[in-house]
């Protein structure tokens, strides 16, 4: 998603090129190229899946949007597990149209991992909840914290269901490097994604992350609570920035890797 702006083909040759040896994929350009098409085209440029975002929304109270919330979820189950991944994230869903009932949503997610987790188990796959912002609860995201992930991801087995880890998201949380310690001890981190907190914010706010060094996030730091907390998994930096998706991908991408190796490399 930090590069977009690139077809497949020309992400896998430009990682190739770089030196970048893994990918984080979203499902809507896997899916317009084919997923087994996909498959081949990153094996085959050595390249390995890192994750595949995203699965989620899942708090619809009407029955056929729930009915078919589960169904897409399965769906992105068996196309990570085709790409050789596996980690899906999940994005959990806002607050249904009029509702204002908090609890109630996360309960309806705690049911769908009930129903998803052993689904993504018998493909290979791990469920990854990811906590967002406060700013995303209302409409994208009632999970904020990394504390309510760990809640909901610890009624099922560590195997099944964990969490993401997103600089973006929790940054500004003093309870959250005790929530990946927490995570961690149980095995239950499964990614680790990488965006800085650059003001102000645009309009919508979903396309604010900035470029790594850009903004107030300490990214070392962060890499060593995970790291402390067990993880050897890869890196992910995911950027939602119009500016960016503007400009040459190539050059974005190159530009990444350099700031990564500046800002949170040894």
């Amino acid at each position: 998603m930090t590069v977009k702006q690139l077809s497949l083909p020309e992400l896998a040759d430009a990682c190739r090129e770089l030196g970048v040896p893994g990918v984080g994929l979203w499902r809507e350009p896997v899916r317009a190229y084919g997923v087994a098409a996909a498959a081949e085209l990153v094996r085959d440029a050595g390249l390995t899946v890192t994750t595949l975002c995203r699965g989620g929304f899942l708090t619809a109270t009407d029955p056929g949007a729930r009915a078919a919330a589960l169904a897409d979820n399965r769906r992105a189950v068996e196309e990570a597990a085709a790409l050789g991944t596996d980690t899906l994230v999940l994005v959990s869903g806002g607050l249904p149209a009029g509702s204002r009932d908090l609890r109630g949503a996360r309960e309806r997610i705690a049911d769908a991992l009930g129903e998803l987790g052993p689904y993504a188990e018998r493909h290979g796959v791990r469920l990854a909840v990811e906590p967002l912002h406060p700013m995303y609860a209302a409409d994208r995201c009632v999970v904020s914290t990394l504390a309510q992930a760990l809640d909901l991801a610890e009624r099922f087995p560590a195997h099944q269901v964990g969490v993401a880890v997103d600089t973006y998201h929790v940054w500004w949380d003093d309870r959250a490097p005790a929530q990946i310690a927490r995570a961690g001890a149980g095995g239950r981190i499964h990614t680790f994604q990488l965006a800085d907190w650059t003001t102000p914010l645009p309009a919508g706010v979903l396309n604010g992350r900035g470029q790594i060094g850009d903004g107030a996030i300490d990214m070392r730091e962060w890499r060593g609570y995970v790291e402390a907390a067990g993880y050897t998994g890869a890196i992910e930096v995911e950027l939602f920035n119009e500016g960016l998706w503007a400009r040459d991908g190539r050059e974005v991408l190159a530009e990444t890797v350099n700031r990564f190796t500046e800002h949170v490399a040894d």
